[in-house]
C-alpha cells in the first residue's frame, strides 16, 4: 500500500515516476495527438469564416477577377452593406425584422416552456409522468426536417401558411431544451426548499418562479442559446411554409439572391451582396455567445455532471 511518505520520495526523486504523480487537474498530460486534431478542426471552422470576411470587403468586379484569400484593389464593405439595405427596396431589412421576431419570441417561449415542463417532469408527481418522458426522448431522436411536411399539411389545413404564426408555432417546443432543464432541475433544485416554500403557502407557479427559476438561470442561458442558433439558422422549414418575400428570414431570403446571382443569363451580379448579407448575418451569433458565455459553459458543464 503506497503511504504518503512514498508518493513524496517519488515525486521527489527524478524519473518517470515523478512526472506521472505530478499529473493532476489542473496539470493534465499534454497530448501532441489532441492538439493537432483540435488544431484542424479549429482550422476547418475558420476558413470560411476568413473567406467569407475578406471577400466581403470586395467589390463585385474584384470578388470576380481576385484570388478568394486576397483582398481586392479597394475596400467595399462599407459600399457592400449600404447595398445590401438598399437593394430591392430594402428588403434585407424586412428579413432582419422577420428573423428578429421568429428568434425572440421562439426562443424567449420554447426556453420558458422549457424550464417548466423540465421543472415539472423533475420535481412534481402527476398522471402518465413516465409515459411523457418516453414521449419527449423520442421526440429527440427525431430530426426536425422529418416533421417539416406533416406540419405544413396541418398549417394548410388550418389556413395558417404564408402566415408568422406557421415558423413561431413550430419553434415553441423544444424536446433537448426540455431535457436539458429536465436533467438539471433534478439536482439544482433542492427539494426541501420547495417544500418550505409550500409550507409558507406558496403556490406551484409562484415557488417556480421565485425559488425554482433563479435557481436554473445557467441551464435557462444555454437553451436559449440552443434555441436562438437554431430559429436563426432555420431553413428548411419557413421556406415551405411561406411564399410571400416580405415574412421571409433572413435564411431564406439570402438564399433567394444566391439563386438569382447564380442563374445562368441573368443580367445582375450579386455575389457580393450574397457575401456581405452572410457575414452580417453571422454578427448577431458571435455576439450572442461572447455576451452569454459564461452562463452557456456552466450550463452545459453542471448539466453534464448532474446527468
Amino acid at each position: 500500500m503506497t503511504t504518503t511518505d512514498d508518493v513524496i520520495a517519488d515525486v521527489r526523486r527524478p524519473g518517470r515516476t515523478a512526472r506521472r504523480h505530478l499529473y493532476t487537474l489542473t496539470n493534465p498530460r499534454k497530448s501532441g495527438t489532441l492538439t493537432f486534431l483540435t488544431g484542424l478542426f479549429t482550422l476547418y471552422c475558420l476558413v470560411p469564416l476568413v473567406w467569407l470576411a475578406i471577400n466581403s470587403t470586395k467589390s463585385q468586379e474584384d470578388f470576380v477577377t481576385s484570388f478568394g484569400f486576397s483582398f481586392g484593389t479597394r475596400f467595399a464593405l462599407f459600399d457592400n452593406i449600404a447595398e445590401v439595405f438598399t437593394y430591392d427596396g430594402g428588403i434585407f431589412g424586412r428579413w432582419l425584422l422577420n428573423t428578429l421576431l421568429y428568434v425572440v419570441a421562439g426562443a424567449v417561449v420554447s426556453t420558458f416552456l422549457a424550464a417548466l415542463g423540465g421543472y415539472a417532469l423533475a420535481k412534481l408527481e402527476f398522471t402518465g409522468k413516465r409515459v411523457f418522458l418516453f414521449v419527449v426522448l423520442g421526440a429527440i431522436s427525431v430530426p426536425g426536417i422529418a416533421l417539416a411536411i406533416p406540419q405544413f399539411l396541418l398549417f394548410a389545413q388550418l389556413g395558417l401558411t404564408n402566415t408568422p404564426w406557421a415558423v413561431l408555432i413550430p419553434s415553441f417546443l423544444n424536446p433537448f431544451g426540455l431535457y436539458l432543464m429536465w436533467v438539471f432541475a433534478a439536482e439544482a433544485v433542492p427539494t426541501g426548499l420547495l417544500e418550505a416554500a409550500k409550507i409558507d403557502g406558496a403556490g406551484e407557479f409562484r415557488t417556480f418562479w421565485q425559488i425554482a427559476l433563479p435557481m436554473l438561470v445557467p441551464a435557462t442561458v444555454t437553451v436559449l442559446l440552443f434555441s436562438f442558433v437554431s430559429i436563426w439558422n432555420n431553413y428548411f422549414l419557413p421556406l415551405i411554409m411561406l411564399k410571400d418575400p416580405d415574412w421571409y428570414p433572413l435564411t431564406v431570403g439570402i438564399n433567394q439572391w444566391n439563386k438569382l446571382a447564380s442563374t445562368a443569363g441573368n443580367g445582375e451580379l450579386l455575389q457580393n451582396l450574397v457575401l456581405t448579407s452572410s457575414l452580417l448575418t453571422i454578427i448577431p451569433l458571435i455576439v450572442a455567445f461572447i455576451c452569454l458565455q459564461r452562463f452557456w459553459q456552466s450550463g452545459l458543464s453542471l448539466g453534464a455532471v448532474k446527468g
